[in-house]
């Protein structure tokens, strides 16, 4: 079963989710931003917030019996990207021997207002850091690599599998950031490098701001048993080039980000309200759940992307009632400015947030 993992010291959460939940092996920690124990955001220059940040995921990681070294991911979300070559000095000193593979990405908010949020994935019995790439359970965790142009990201993507000794037909899940591309542009180079119905699961974003030099970044987690992976697709969803509905890697299943869009005839968004979009969504994300004799229960970790934070306790609110207890881990951002809310000729809106989950079978 799963174990929630609790730091008696640590910042209490600010929405339905737990710290950290131990699933075999593996310890998820929550998005971490620089709040103390009492709950408030912790003053300082940048370096004071960062060192503060990783002060909180070390104690959820602690508690789970594992230590800093353990960690194989870390995603690291910004306020303000110039902080970018700060960041990468304070990531060394915090990790003296290499560290996870990471990746980092700019966003316009956070909730409590912090400049800086790091979640991460540890595992017990993790290998020594080797170039980009972290491995752990059978399972490979890349950094970020990327470029100025879809082409560049994608070719950076192969040659990192290639080093690994994988393909990219090895990775279960890709997380796919843009900033000054669209998401049609990334899709148009990374489709084809797929068969149609065996894309890894996939969360797309577009992000405000990258590292210097990339206009898109992909970071991911692959399997070195082909065996041990699996494409889910539940039977109202079309197979697809760009992205596969759920993936397993040997007992986890990485499921795509999913908004509040209706599948089938008509397909589309047609929820006013972010209320009514995250409960299509989870209802969406429990179709991959349930075509492998999942449920909500069975969730590890989970992000959350919201057009707008001032709605955060709405969204709170309907997310947090699907689970009943030992909420799965969470990071909730703002990647972008709110968008225009007009309803289309059709009678769709736009997208008002997405939710991509991690499940264990146990």
């Amino acid at each position: 079963m799963k174990k929630a993992v609790v730091p008696t010291n640590g910042p209490k959460p600010v929405g339905p989710y737990t710290p950290g939940l131990l699933c075999g092996e593996f310890l998820y920690a929550s998005g971490q931003g620089s709040r103390n124990a009492s709950g408030g955001e912790m003053p300082g220059d940048f370096p004071t917030q960062v060192r503060n940040s990783l002060q909180n995921v070390r104690l959820i990681i602690e508690a789970g019996g594992m230590a800093m070294k353990d960690i194989v991911y870390a995603q690291v979300y910004l306020a303000d990207m110039s902080q970018f070559p700060a960041l990468a000095g304070l990531w060394k000193e915090a990790f003296p021997e290499g560290g996870p593979a990471f990746s980092v990405l700019g966003v316009a908010r956070m909730p409590t207002e912090t400049p800086v949020e790091i979640s991460a994935v540890a595992a017990q019995g993790a290998g020594r850091p080797h170039a980009n790439v972290r491995e752990a359970g059978g399972r490979l965790y890349f950094s970020g690599v990327g470029g100025a142009t879809p082409a560049l990201a994608m070719e950076d993507l192969a040659v990192a599998a290639k080093a690994a000794g994988i393909t990219l037909g090895h990775f279960a899940f890709v997380n796919a950031y843009c900033a000054g591309v669209s998401l049609a542009q990334l899709n148009a180079v990374y489709g084809p490098y797929f068969d149609a119905g065996n894309a890894p699961a996939r969360c797309s974003l577009v992000v405000d701001s990258l590292p210097p030099g990339f206009g898109v970044e992909l970071t991911g987690v692959a399997v070195r048993n082909l065996s041990e992976r699996r494409v889910v697709r539940p039977r109202n969803m079309a197979p697809s080039r760009t992205s596969s509905p759920a993936v397993w890697a040997g007992d986890t299943l990485y499921l795509s980000a999913k908004s509040g869009f209706i599948p089938g005839p008509n397909a589309g968004i047609y929820g006013l309200s972010v209320e009514h979009q995250v409960r299509q969504t989870m209802r969406n994300l429990l179709d991959g759940l349930e075509e492998t004799g999942l449920d909500f229960s069975h969730c590890a970790a989970a992000n959350v992307y919201v057009d707008d934070l001032t709605e955060f306790a709405k969204m709170n609110a309907v997310y947090g009632s699907f689970f009943k207890a030992d909420a799965p881990t969470r990071t909730t951002v703002q990647p972008l400015r709110p968008v225009a809310r007009a309803v289309t000729a059709a009678g769709t809106y736009p997208m008002l947030e997405q939710v991509s989950l991690v499940a264990w079978r146990g």
